[in-house]
């Protein structure tokens, strides 16, 4: 899902004014880190989230993104999305939410399921089960490499 400009500056205002009332500094650092993750379409590691915000800082440390990252875990701002290759972060939408990714570059979707929500009710009903948090990544091909599939095939 691709979420608008105004949303992602909403999202920004929002999550800086959350950090300010939990009584934690917003240092330039800290507001390129969640600049960054915010504005990102996709789902950044913390390796590209440093690599990109080097050029303008260029003593900015990996620990400083990952320290940043750890707090908005801990804050319930950003989605973390363990995956064997590497974890990548989603400071969109800090809610479980479903994923199509991509076995050929990696790509990550966010896409709408409808039903979703109903489909959690469902469970919670018919088994008794408390539903805290869940996770739905769907694996498969974007159609760019599926395109590159067939003409390498």
């Amino acid at each position: 899902m691709l979420y608008s400009t105004a949303y992602l500056e909403k999202r920004l205002a929002d999550l800086q004014e959350k950090l300010r009332s939990e009584g934690l500094r917003i240092t330039p650092q800290r507001r390129a880190i969640l600049r960054a993750l915010v504005m990102e379409q996709g789902h950044p590691t913390a390796e590209e989230l440093h690599r990109s915000l080097l050029p303008e800082y260029p003593t900015m440390s990996l620990a400083t993104v990952y320290k940043t990252i750890t707090m908005l875990k801990h804050l319930g701002e950003v989605l973390e999305l363990e995956f064997s290759r590497d974890n990548r972060f989603d400071g969109h939408n800090p809610r479980p939410h479903p994923h199509l990714i991509c076995q050929g570059c990696g790509r990550i979707l966010d896409p709408d399921v409808p039903g979703l929500a109903e489909m959690i009710d469902t469970l919670k009903e018919s088994t008794g089960f408390s539903v805290t948090t869940h996770r739905l990544d769907f694996y498969g091909l974007c159609p760019d490499c599926k395109s590159n599939n067939k003409k390498d095939g």
